[in-house]
């Protein structure tokens, strides 16, 4: 997919990211990690994902949809095999890891999660980062893969009412991966998936990409 397509539709994928080795090193890494049910968002703190992180950004063809200057700025793991088995609905990725609270009208949906603070931005922001997904394992289509509807990232933030629509307007699109393969996306872009009705494991790195400056004196967490 060139990039062009990848403005229109919101996701490409770029094959062989990651070699047999790196993968089963990401995989031993990822083997001593406590999660909840689906995964986990703070890995980038540690320097074995920094250093991995540097090696995503550095492909090629990663390169042609993540700008040079954007930092890395989260990771998390998600993990579905036959003992942690989940779903989620379709959405939009809508806040992003902050290092404090800022008073401004623009900002909103302040939370924390796993003692992290996040909040949700102006979609002007959300439209410009990039995220990166890694597969650490095969994901066929019963791993319970990505299903994204392409285009929906130009729509702005959607309310669910108007997702509904766009899923019936856009079929949705099944995003296989080969071990080692990573998946470009808006996090805009309306995307869900099912359980995995296999006896594999299906691992993913989600490296979350953006400016390394914020508006409104927000700052990132982490910025590597």
């Amino acid at each position: 997919m060139n990039h062009n397509a990848f403005t229109t539709q919101g996701f490409t994928l770029a094959p062989q990211v990651l070699t047999a080795d790196e993968c089963e090193s990401a995989g031993l890494r990822l083997a001593g990690i406590s999660t909840d049910s689906a995964g986990t968002r703070g890995l980038l703190s540690q320097a074995w994902c920094q250093a991995l992180a540097a090696t995503v950004r550095g492909n090629p063809l990663v390169a042609q949809w993540v700008p040079a200057d954007f930092a890395a700025v989260q990771c998390t793991y998600f993990e579905k095999s036959v003992s942690r088995n989940w779903l989620v609905p379709a959405h939009q990725d809508l806040s992003i890891p902050v290092a404090a609270h800022v008073e401004h009208a623009g900002l909103g949906g302040w939370s924390e999660k796993e003692g992290s603070l996040y909040v949700q931005p102006p979609v002007e922001l959300l439209q410009q980062l990039v995220a990166v997904r890694v597969h650490i394992d095969a994901c066929g289509a019963g791993d319970g893969p990505l299903r994204v509807v392409p285009g929906s990232h130009l729509l702005g933030k959607i309310a669910p009412e108007a997702a509904a629509l766009a899923r019936r307007s856009q079929p949705e699109v099944v995003c296989t991966a080969e071990r080692g393969a990573a998946m470009a996306m808006r996090p805009l872009l309306l995307h869900a998936s099912s359980r995995s009705t296999g006896a594999g494991m299906r691992r993913v790195l989600h490296f979350l990409f953006g400016p390394r400056i914020l508006p409104f004196g927000l700052q990132w967490q982490q910025a590597i």
